[in-house]
């Protein structure tokens, strides 16, 4: 098999986004790669369901999963990686998953056969003690993972 100059690198990534700054500048890395590959983009968003509806009743974890007709972020990263997508040429699919971003972005992959997971680089305090899904999905070690700060 011989080389081929600018083929050679992941062609289907898998990227969070949640709105954060650092997600952002994933999402645009990730349109790069994709766009200098060849590729496609895989944009995920994960709805966590707080621990607390399931504490308390069925009906208040069904009021916690997100209507995309009415959620204003989902919109707005739909648009966000569609427009990418359109300026850039390149072929990019936005998914909302509920549940918890790490095995989101795990079963995506898995199921797209994806060659790689990007994510920002997390800026909340507490994943410094719970870890972050960045270290999360890096600790599975299944696909190069790149943190965008």
């Amino acid at each position: 098999m011989s080389f081929e100059y600018g083929a050679d690198g992941p062609r289907s990534v898998v990227v969070g986004v949640d709105g954060s700054e650092t997600a952002y500048r994933a999402l645009h890395y990730a349109v790069g790669q994709a766009r200098r590959q060849g590729g496609r983009v895989l944009a995920v968003y994960a709805d966590q369901i707080p621990s607390l509806a399931f504490a308390t009743a069925v009906p208040l974890a069904a009021s916690a999963v997100v209507d995309e007709s009415t959620d204003t972020l989902v919109a707005e990263l739909r648009t966000t990686v569609d427009g990418l997508a359109r300026e850039y040429g390149v072929q990019a699919v936005f998914e909302v998953v509920t549940g918890d971003p790490v095995n989101a972005l795990v079963h995506i992959a898995e199921r797209e056969r994806a060659d790689a997971i990007l994510v920002g680089a997390s800026v909340q305090a507490g994943h410094k003690l719970f870890g972050s899904v960045a270290m999360r999905v890096v600790k599975i070690g299944r696909w190069p993972v790149t943190v965008v700060p």
